[in-house]
C-alpha cells in the first residue's frame, strides 16, 4: 500500500498533516520523530514529512530525527522547525529571528517550476508560526519562495527531491495549502488515488477475522458514531462471536440508553449486554471539580463496571475498542514530556492486567469523517453516522465544576434543545458539533415578578473537518435568541445564556 510517512516533532497540526494527505485518497502514517531510518524503509514510504514542532533545533535537547533518513531516497518535505532541520543535518544554519512570523502572510513565488506551487498563482495566502528562521541554506538548495520576513519561505533541492516550507499548508488559514501538499504526494511522490473506505472495509474484515479466528470478543457500545461504526465492522466480520456491552454511566445524552437498546439490540439484531450503573458514577464524582481527575474516575470506574458485565457476559478473548486515530497519538507524550499530552482517553490503554484481553482496534488509524464514511459504506442509518461527537466520559466534560444528578438533569435538558433547534434549522448535520455547556457560576436575574439566582448555560457550535482544527460557527441571531429563550424558559434552575466564539486554537472543543 502506498503510504507517507510523517515525523513528529510535537507540532499541533501534526494531525492535520496526516488527514491532508488522506483527503488526496493517500494512506498516512504518524511516528515518532526519531524513529530509527530502517523502520522507517522497511515500511516502504513513497515520502517522508517532517512536521513542525514547538523547539529550536539548536538547542540542546531539540528533538532530532535518525540523520539516516536523508539517505533513504524518497522525498522528503520539511514543514516549519522540519525545514529547519535541513539546514541542521545538511550544513544550513538557523537562527533566531529578529521578527518573529505569526498569523497570516503573503508568499511570492520565485521559481514557478517548483513541483510544490504547480497551476497555483504567484502570491499565495499562507499562515505562519515560527520564531526561528533560515538563515543560510544547506548546499544544493535554493529558495523558491518568499515572505515578507523570510527569504527562505519554501526551499528546494530538486535533483534529491528535498523540500522545505517555513510557513503550515496544512491549515485552513493557508487556503491553498491543500494543493501543495496533494503536490508533494502526487506530483513528487508518485502516489495514485488508493485509499478509499471500501478498500478498508475489505482489509478491516480480513485482518479482524485473521486475528480472531473463532474466538468470542466483547465491545463496549456507547452509541456513539466511533463505538457504533465499530460494532458494525466487528458484526460484518465475525457476526454472533460479538457481544456488546452497553454501560449507562449516568452522564448520557437524553434517552441515549433507551436509543441504543431499540437500535443495535433489537433492529441490528447484535447481542447487547445493558449495564446500569449510574448511581455508582455520580457517587465517585460527589465533590471532584478538577477535569482531568474527573476522566480518571470515569475511565477507573467505567472499567471495573465494565470488568464485571466481562464476567457475565462468558469467555472472551478479545476486547473491541472505538479507538481513533488522534485518540492514540493525543495520548502518547511528545519525547517523554507529559506537558504535550493534550488529555487522556479512557479508552486508550490503562486496561488491568487481570482483565486478560487482547485489544482489537478496528478504527485506529481513521480520523473522525472517515469513520463516518466508513459507516455509511457499511449501510448504518444517517442518525447514527451522522451524529455529533460526544466525548467518552459524558457531560462529565461540559459540567464545569462538580458533577451532580441536577447538573447533569439541567445540562440534558439544555441540551436536547439545542439539539433539536439546531436540527429543526437544517444546522444538525452540516456543522461539526453544536451542544450545551454548564458553568459553574450563578448570577442574579428576574423571572416574572420574582428574583432569581441561577446557572448559565454556554452554547457552543464549531466548524471542523477532523477536530484537530475547529471555528466557531456565526448561528443566525433568530436561532441564538430561540435557544436562549426556550432555555431559560424551559429549563428549571437557568436564567442565562451565553454563546462561545472560541476557535480551536487557542481553545478547544469540549471545555474541559
Amino acid at each position: 500500500m502506498e503510504q507517507i510517512v510523517i515525523l513528529d516533532f510535537g507540532s499541533q497540526y501534526t494531525q492535520v498533516i496526516a488527514r491532508r494527505i488522506r483527503e488526496c485518497n493517500v494512506y498516512s502514517v504518524i511516528l515518532a520523530h526519531d524513529t530509527p531510518a530502517v523502520e522507517i524503509a522497511a515500511l516502504a514510504p513513497r515520502g517522508i514529512i517532517l512536521s513542525g514542532g514547538p523547539s529550536s533545533v539548536y538547542a540542546k535537547d531539540a528533538p532530532l530525527p535518525d540523520r539516516n533518513i536523508f539517505a533513504l531516497g524518497v522525498p522528503v518535505l520539511g514543514i516549519c522547525y522540519g525545514v529547519q532541520l535541513f539546514a541542521q543535518f545538511l550544513g544550513g544554519r538557523v537562527e533566531k529571528g529578529l521578527k518573529r512570523e505569526y498569523g497570516k502572510g503573503v508568499l511570492t513565488v520565485k521559481d514557478a517550476s517548483c513541483m510544490l506551487f504547480r497551476n497555483l498563482p504567484k502570491r499565495l495566502q499562507v499562515w505562519n508560526s515560527h520564531g526561528d528562521k533560515l538563515t543560510k541554506l544547506p548546499r544544493g538548495f535554493k529558495s523558491v519562495a518568499v515572505t515578507e520576513n523570510s527569504e527562505y519561505a519554501a526551499i528546494e533541492n530538486r535533483a534529491r527531491k528535498f523540500f522545505g516550507l517555513q510557513f503550515h499548508p496544512e491549515v485552513v488559514h493557508t487556503p491553498r495549502g491543500r494543493e501543495i501538499i496533494a503536490n508533494f504526494v502526487h506530483g513528487i511522490c508518485g502516489c495514485g488515488k488508493n485509499w478509499t473506505m471500501r478498500n478498508y472495509v475489505e482489509r478491516a474484515v480480513e485482518e479482524i477475522r485473521a486475528r480472531v479466528g473463532t474466538e468470542e470478543v466483547i465491545l463496549g457500545l456507547s452509541g456513539g458514531v466511533d463505538s457504533s461504526v465499530a460494532a458494525a465492522l466487528l458484526h460484518k466480520a465475525i457476526g454472533g462471536q460479538l457481544t456488546c456491552i452497553f454501560v449507562n454511566n449516568g452522564l448520557l445524552r437524553g434517552r441515549e440508553a433507551e436509543v441504543v437498546r431499540e437500535v443495535f439490540g433489537r433492529n441490528f439484531k447484535i447481542k447487547l449486554q445493558y449495564e446500569d450503573a449510574a448511581k455508582l458514577f455520580l457517587k465517585r464524582l460527589k465533590g471532584v471539580t478538577e477535569p482531568e481527575r474527573k476522566r480518571k474516575i470515569i475511565g477507573k470506574t467505567f472499567i471495573e463496571v465494565f470488568q464485571n458485565a466481562t464476567r457475565r457476559a462468558g469467555q472472551a478473548k478479545f476486547l473491541a475498542q472505538g479507538t481513533l486515530y488522534p485518540d492514540v497519538i493525543e495520548s502518547v507524550p511528545i519525547d517523554g514530556n507529559p506537558a504535550a499530552l493534550i488529555k487522556s482517553h479512557h479508552n486508550v490503554g490503562g486496561l488491568p492486567k487481570k482483565m486478560k484481553f487482547a485489544l482489537v482496534e478496528p478504527l485506529k488509524c481513521l480520523f473522525k469523517d472517515e469513520v463516518r464514511q466508513l459507516g455509511i459504506e457499511l449501510g448504518l442509518p444517517k442518525e447514527i453516522v451522522m451524529r455529533q461527537p460526544f466525548p467518552g466520559p459524558g457531560l462529565a466534560v461540559r459540567i464545569l465544576g462538580e458533577v451532580t444528578p441536577e447538573r447533569c438533569a439541567i445540562l440534558r435538558n439544555a441540551d436536547a434543545i439545542v439539539v433539536e433547534e439546531m436540527k429543526s434549522n437544517g444546522l444538525y448535520y452540516k456543522i461539526w458539533q453544536s451542544f450545551a455547556v454548564l458553568l459553574p457560576v450563578r448570577s442574579v436575574g428576574v423571572m416574572g415578578d420574582e428574583r432569581t439566582y441561577d446557572y448559565t448555560i454556554a452554547i457552543r457550535a464549531v466548524e471542523s473537518q477532523d477536530g484537530m482544527t475547529a471555528d466557531w460557527v456565526k448561528l443566525p441571531y433568530a436561532l441564538l435568541e430561540k435557544l436562549a429563550s426556550r432555555i431559560i424558559n424551559e429549563v428549571k434552575g437557568v436564567n442565562r445564556c451565553v454563546f462561545d466564539i472560541t476557535s480551536k486554537p487557542p481553545g478547544t472543543i469540549e471545555w474541559e
